[in-house]
This record gives C-alpha cells, sequence and structure tokens, in this order.
C-alpha cells in the first residue's frame, strides 16, 4: 500500500489536524464541490462521507484501516488496519438514510496462534471479509483476513482470537511470486460458489502485468484486468448477492499525477475461464475534481448499499474517510459522465 499524500487534502488535513485531540471524531467531508450527498456520479449514489479524526480506542490508534466487514447481526462494522489491529465501529444515519456519524465500539489486536497479538512483519492485514454475518444468530461471526508481508488467509473471531489459517494454493504460499513483498494478498471476498476467493495487489511476478490472478481456496483461478490508469492495483473485492464482485482498483502515480478510485463489476463464471469479465461502475479522478484518498477497503451493507473507507497510512497528511454509497441497478448501465 503506497504512501499517497494527496494534495488536494493536505491543507485541509493540517487545518483539522492542528485542534484535534485523540478522542474519536467523526465528521461529514465534501468527496466533490458539486456533486452531493444523495446525488448521481456514473453507477453510483452518493450516500454520505465522513473523514475520521485519529483517535485511541481501547488504547490502539485508529489508522491505516485497509478492510471492511459490515455484521448485519450484530449491528457492526468491522475495520482491519494494516497494523494488525480489528475496530468495531457502529455508523449512524440521519432521517433521511445517509451516513450521519459513527461511533466507536471496541479495538482488538489480532493474534496468533500463540495467543500474543500478531507483530512485524506478520501484522500487515489488508483485505477483511465476513462468515455468518446475516444468519440472525448472535455470537457466531467469524471473519477472514488476508495478509501482505507474510501471505496467508487467517480466520478470526471478532474480538481478534486466531482461528486457523485457510489453505491457499501453493502459487500464494511462496513469497517469491509476488512482484514485491508489499504487493501479495491485498483483497478477500467470500463467494456462495468460489469460497473464498483472495489475489495481490498486482500481478504475479511471472503473469502478464495487466493481469491480476485472483485464486478460490480450492485452487480454481481466473485472471483479472486491471484498468487502463497507469499505476492501477486490486486493493479490496466483495462479493454480490447477485453472483460476482464488486471491485475496487487504486490508481496511483506520484502526487504530480492525478489519482483515480475506480469500482467495477466481475463476473466469477461458475466453469473456469481464463480471463474474467469486468465492467467500470464508477471512476473518481482526483483530476476531475474527486477529493478522494486510498481507498482500500469495502463491504456491502444491505441490498445494494455498501461502505468504503481509506488508508491513511498513519500519515498526517492522508486522511480517513468512511464512503458510503448505493448501486444503480445493474441493468441500467452507467453514465458516462458526471451527473448532477
Amino acid at each position: 500500500m503506497p504512501r499517497l499524500p494527496i494534495l488536494a487534502l493536505v491543507l485541509s488535513v493540517l487545518v483539522a489536524g492542528a485542534c484535534s485531540s485523540r478522542a474519536f471524531k467523526s465528521a461529514p467531508y465534501d468527496l466533490h464541490p458539486q456533486v452531493g450527498v444523495g446525488e448521481i456520479h456514473q453507477g453510483v449514489r452518493l450516500l454520505g462521507t465522513l473523514r475520521l479524526a485519529d483517535a485511541e480506542i481501547d488504547g490502539l490508534e485508529l489508522c491505516g484501516l485497509s478492510g471492511l466487514a459490515w455484521d448485519e447481526d450484530e449491528g457492526l462494522l468491522y475495520a482491519v488496519s494494516d497494523r494488525g489491529v480489528l475496530f468495531h465501529l457502529r455508523p449512524r444515519f440521519d432521517s433521511r438514510g445517509y451516513l450521519s456519524g459513527a461511533s466507536p465500539v471496541a479495538a482488538r489486536p489480532l493474534q496468533s496462534a500463540s495467543g500474543q497479538p500478531v507483530s512485524r512483519p506478520f501484522r500487515d492485514s489488508e483485505g477483511l471479509a465476513i462468515r455468518n454475518g446475516d444468519n440472525r444468530i448472535s455470537g457466531d461471526t467469524e471473519l477472514v483476513v488476508s495478509f501482505e508481508a507474510k501471505p496467508r488467509v487467517v480466520r478470526y473471531r471478532p474480538n481478534g482470537e486466531w482461528r486457523g489459517e485457510v489453505p491457499l494454493p501453493a502459487t500464494l504460499r511462496e513469497a517469491g511470486n509476488y512482484r514485491d513483498s508489499n504487493r501479495a494478498l491485498e483483497a478477500v471476498a467470500i463467494d456462495p460458489v468460489w469460497g473464498i476467493v483472495t489475489g495481490p495487489e498486482l500481478a504475479l511476478r511471472n503473469d502478464p502485468k495487466s493481469l491480476v490472478r485472483l485464486f478460490s481456496a480450492s485452487g480454481r483461478s481466473g485472471f483479472y484486468p486491471l484498468g487502463d490508469a497507469p499505476g492501477s492495483a486490486l486493493v479490496a473485492m466483495e462479493a454480490l448477492p447477485q453472483g460476482g464482485l464488486l471491485t475496487l482498483e487504486r490508481a496511483f502515480v506520484s502526487i504530480l499525477h492525478p489519482f483515480t478510485i475506480r469500482l467495477r463489476r466481475t463476473e466469477l463464471p461458475r466453469q473456469d475461464k481464463r480471463r474474467l469479465k469486468v465492467r467500470d461502475v464508477a471512476v473518481f479522478d482526483s483530476g476531475q475534481g474527486w477529493l478522494v484518498d486510498n481507498f482500500e477497503g469495502l463491504t456491502r451493507y444491505r441490498e445494494r448499499r455498501f461502505f468504503m473507507v481509506s488508508d491513511d497510512n498513519c500519515n498526517g497528511l492522508q486522511a480517513t474517510l468512511l464512503m458510503y454509497f448505493e448501486l444503480l441497478p445493474f441493468e441500467a448501465p452507467p453514465a458516462t459522465a458526471t451527473e448532477h
């Protein structure tokens, strides 16, 4: 996860930081000066964005959020940081159904098999998915976390208790197959047919650079074609109730170039195919006025509504943004330009 000091955010973050405390705070945030809450951008409707101030929850710093999962049974939004911490948050909505705030509930370190908090280089948790989060049974939730520096996928209880590693194909277990130690298992999701699906941020070392291979735990795989923006990388994915994935890409080259966040719909065929079918849903381009940051986490809330979170890399020049949005019906193709 590269450090992304987005110039458009620097001033606002510095000003806010000058008067901030360590108490948890959430404040409304405008993603675009001309596209407000409730309005449509391409294939999504914006439903509110919050900026979460740096804070401590149960003595653990809220920063570096890289993965999200919604637990309907418990009414909790889980967020995992790249420092190996699992946060429990409770979102709030106004009378129109727009995101209006969030409250901290708990923070727990992810544990190793020995019961100790994971430490470097094993704590670089990136992706998050959930099991049993919507079965009307309290207390049986299981979280699935993908890790980057030491590539693996691990099952956890919501209190951070280790429950076991998920067996992965040999290709993913070998660190030398990745282009970089910081470009390993960035994303994870759970599909009804494929089961646990995970993939690296960039293409594997011996694969074409534009094709990221997604793997199921059972060994099924398919090539995911990255978008054409320079510096594109796969950073999150979430299973859709209609089948397939909603995938999240980040495209970053340097602070001198536009920075883009891209949401895409990706098919997961029931029969093996070498190349997956992908189409854009919405693109947020800083060169077109979007004040986006390093979005890396994604989860479905209810029906076609989703949360997305940015990873500030625990860097004062970036921001932790929690975005709430609705996918427009899939039958309607996304608009070709921003509507407002």
